[in-house]
């Protein structure tokens, strides 16, 4: 299945999708292809919370798919408290998508969605990339520290703390952060439905869960056989890089990039370099 061009994502209109599970899914496309890479978002992000720049960059040589999981955004239902359900909501609309075969790139929370699709149904994924991510059960990834919770767990976002979290204090972070903030907040036409309270709530429940100290479940994520590409910034205070390297370890077919001066947001901050990072590993794979 191929899709028009569509020439930016600030611009992509909102579509819905009706999936067998009786979930409407909001979604946004761009770009052509055959295999499309899905993206799966952050703590409590919706559609607009991907930096266009950095989703125009990967859509320059590949179809691309933003949605909202069940219960985000736009999407209806509620949003489930585990990360096994929510990948069983993101297969829900990935196999609505008609798409027999997928990339991946999870994003965070939507790193660990990513790992459990891999996992449950591994056939219909091709390549995975991890982006700020933690396998279940690594130890110190119970809960997140108090200033990072505080700075992006309250019930109205704070830009501040968005920054502290998502870039460093050197000034070139920060200004990659306010130019970040910009695109994002761009859109004034078709934006997508605050996530709501209720998701916020559900979705920490399930990083704290995910996070308990567990051993099988290091050993379950080694059962990962895909090509996988983890990332990160290298000075993250919500996940930290060493993270990337256990599951680097723990994954068969695992490479690592750490991106320099940099938190949680080092994809939009380095949007160019880590999309063609993603593109050079998605096509040496096949």
């Amino acid at each position: 299945m191929t899709t028009t061009t569509v020439l930016s994502y600030g611009t992509a209109p909102n579509q819905v999708i009706h999936a067998d599970n009786g979930i409407d899914y909001t979604y946004r496309e761009i770009g052509t292809g055959t295999v499309p890479l899905v993206l799966l978002q952050h703590f409590r992000g919706n559609l607009e919370n991907w930096d266009p720049q950095l989703v125009d960059a990967l859509a320059s040589q590949r179809r691309v798919v933003a949605f909202d999981n069940v219960g985000v955004g736009a999407t209806t239902g509620t949003t489930p408290n585990t990360i096994e359900q929510m990948a069983r909501d993101a297969i829900a609309f990935i196999t609505a998508l008609d798409a027999p075969r997928i990339d991946v790139l999870g994003f965070s929370i939507g790193s660990f969605v990513a790992q459990e699709i891999a996992l449950i149904r591994p056939d219909v994924v091709r390549h995975v990339v991890l982006a700020s991510s933690a396998p279940r059960g690594g130890a110190g990834m119970h809960r997140w520290a108090p200033e990072v919770i505080n700075a992006v767990g309250q019930p109205q976002p704070d830009t501040k703390g968005y920054l502290d979290v998502f870039f460093t204090s050197s000034a070139a972070s920060r200004q990659a952060g306010q130019e970040t903030l910009g695109r994002i907040y761009g859109r004034t036409t078709d934006v997508d439905k605050p996530t709501t309270w209720e998701t916020r709530q559900a979705q920490y429940d399930a990083v704290c869960d995910w996070g308990i100290p567990n051993h099988a479940a290091l050993q379950r994520v080694s059962a990962i056989s895909h090509a996988v590409f983890n990332t990160g910034g290298d000075s993250d205070p919500m996940i930290l890089p060493h993270f990337s390297y256990l599951l680097a370890g723990l994954i068969a077919h695992a490479s690592i990039r750490i991106y320099p001066d940099a938190g949680h947001g080092f994809l939009f901050q380095h949007a160019s370099e880590f999309a063609a990072d993603v593109t050079q590993f998605l096509n040496d794979n096949g």
